[in-house]
């Protein structure tokens, strides 16, 4: 057989595959867990730096406090989940299923908007503004654990749209950093959570946003 002739279909395949390693497929429980021990670490610290509302360590609690909390723990979860799917495209895959806990989570501004014009001027007083920005910069700044969670999963894996996922990765970590902060704000306002807590995971979204995708691309 002349040196010219064509490898064979098994030594062409053999050549191609030698030196590669097996990799761990990526799992949706692996995932996850590693998004909630992020959460864990972000609740324990908002705990020991700053403390827990008298309110939830009595045992008494609020039900605008329930409710907001659950809310942002919802769409933190729905969020995480998806990014995580996300991770590893395949055919057939939803990532639609955040969109119904954001739609949710979307009633806390509407209704501290509605409220605070029947307010008036009251509810955007300068004090509540300084207490709100507060809540903005601190659950903002507890984001940031989730986020880096997230961001290093999706670079183990093959997001097929990155700036979606950049997208949600802002959403999970801001409902999360903010969810974790919400142990501490002893605001129970409705105004105030609509307004400012929501803040954090929209500004949290616009980051992941314009971030993640020069993060995650090789």
């Amino acid at each position: 057989m002349s040196r010219d002739t064509p490898k064979s279909t098994g030594a062409l395949i053999a050549q191609l595959v030698d030196g590669l390693e097996p990799v761990r497929p990526l799992r949706l429980s692996s995932g996850l867990g590693f998004a909630l021990a992020g959460l864990g670490v972000t609740v324990a610290t908002v705990a020991l730096l700053f403390g827990i509302r008298p309110d939830v360590i009595a045992g008494h609690f609020d039900p605008v406090f329930l409710l907001a909390t659950g809310l942002f723990l919802l769409l933190g979860l729905s969020s995480a989940v998806t990014v995580i799917v996300m991770s590893r495209p395949r055919v057939g895959s939803d990532h639609g299923g955040w969109v119904w806990a954001a739609a949710m989570a979307a009633l806390l501004p509407a209704a501290a908007a509605i409220i605070g014009i029947g307010r008036g001027a009251s509810a955007f007083s300068a004090t509540a503004a300084e207490h709100g920005l507060d809540c903005l910069t601190m659950g903002s700044a507890f984001a940031i654990l989730t986020f880096a969670v997230l961001v290093w999963w999706l670079r183990r894996g093959a997001p097929t749209s990155p700036e979606r996922a950049g997208l949600l990765t802002g959403v999970a970590a801001g409902s999360f950093g903010i969810f974790a902060f919400s142990f501490h704000c002893v605001y129970s306002d409705i105004v105030h959570i609509g307004l400012w807590h929501s803040a954090v995971v929209v500004v949290s979204a616009a980051v992941g946003r314009i971030a993640v995708p020069q993060l995650i691309r090789w």
